[in-house]
């Protein structure tokens, strides 16, 4: 029987967007944006508990200022490791300033590693450059996945014909940096709770469970507003058929007001170190008064809980936990 493990929170400190991946190593490997937004760092450990005292590893750096992509805002590294290769998606811009839109300018990129050891001192990351989808807009947050052999990517991207933000999309995959389909539009900002503020659907992650995919994803602005939402299908459904997606019309992950953890999302998933418990990773803030765009606002922290499931097969995140400072 799995014993519940008391998990240090906040996990990480000043670390938004967080992805935990663990790896056949029994490493746990964490990265997430750092609040200057200028480089992509790594860390790992044994124990989730463990993350919290490794020392980060710094892979890659932002291109210098005026030299063009990737030289502004990096944003929302995840590392995947796909036919034995490590690989991180990010988002990047050449620049601070908004568009004719009032947006960022993010596109996404992929970089490699030359070595089987992510953190050996001799690795070098190479880049594959920009994830090419049909439109040439803001897009951001890509994560992969793996379903009957075949790679699929999924991002948040914005469509000058659709109002708000950015939609969540998937394709099939050709190669880790290569889209091989056409995108499908899987879920828009349509509920109240997805457009407080600004009309978003961003940050998906993927979860495969009881016969199913759960794709959840985080809408609203990244203030006590941001909270989580869920699309669902059942395993051998058409991934790229989109009618084939179950939207939850509420939220499924939201601020707990009592104790002060406003706007929790862009997560990913992991497990328990005995594999057995499903484990929920997000950030989320203890207050609500921000100076300025939240983005800027460094004091977003890693966070990780257990999670349950439902009798019919549905994940239960329950409410954000309370800080403990172990």
């Amino acid at each position: 029987m799995s014993t519940i493990q008391t998990y240090i929170n906040p996990l990480v400190p000043q670390r938004a967007d967080p992805y935990i991946y663990k790896h056949t190593d029994g490493y746990y490997y964490f990265t997430a944006s750092v609040p200057a937004y200028d480089l992509i760092e790594i860390r790992r450990a044994k124990t989730l508990n463990g993350l919290a005292h490794a020392a980060p590893r710094t892979i890659w750096r932002k291109h210098p200022d005026g030299s063009g992509a990737m030289s502004q805002l990096i944003w929302a590294p995840e590392i995947h490791y796909i036919d034995h290769k490590w690989f991180i998606y990010f988002a990047a811009s050449h620049t601070k300033e908004f568009d004719q839109n009032g947006m960022f300018q993010h596109r996404m990129y992929c970089i490699e590693c030359d070595q089987a050891d992510p953190m050996a001192e001799e690795s070098q990351w190479f880049e594959h450059g920009r994830i090419q989808t049909p439109l040439d807009t803001f897009s951001l947050d890509a994560t992969v996945f793996t379903a009957n052999k075949k790679l699929y990517y999924v991002w948040a991207q914005k469509d000058p014909a659709i109002k708000g933000n950015s939609n969540i999309y998937i394709a099939e995959m050709e190669n880790p940096w290569t889209l091989k389909s056409k995108p499908v539009l899987l879920t828009k900002p349509e509920y109240s709770w997805e457009t407080k503020v600004f009309s978003v659907n961003e940050g998906p992650a993927v979860l495969h469970r009881n016969g199913r995919y759960f794709l959840t994803y985080s809408a609203s602005a990244t203030d006590e507003n941001y909270a989580m939402g869920m699309l669902t299908i059942n395993d051998n459904d058409d991934l790229l058929n989109s009618d084939n997606w179950k939207k939850s019309q509420d939220p499924v992950f939201q601020s707990n007001l009592p104790i002060h953890q406003y706007g929790p999302g862009h997560n990913s998933f992991t497990v328990s170190e005995d594999g057995q418990t499903d484990l929920l990773v997000y950030h989320c803030r203890n207050y609500t008064n921000i100076i300025g765009d939240p983005l800027y606002d460094p004091n977003r922290h890693t966070m990780v809980q257990p999670f349950t499931w439902n009798a019919d097969g549905t994940p239960n995140f329950g409410k954000p936990v309370p800080y403990n400072y172990e």
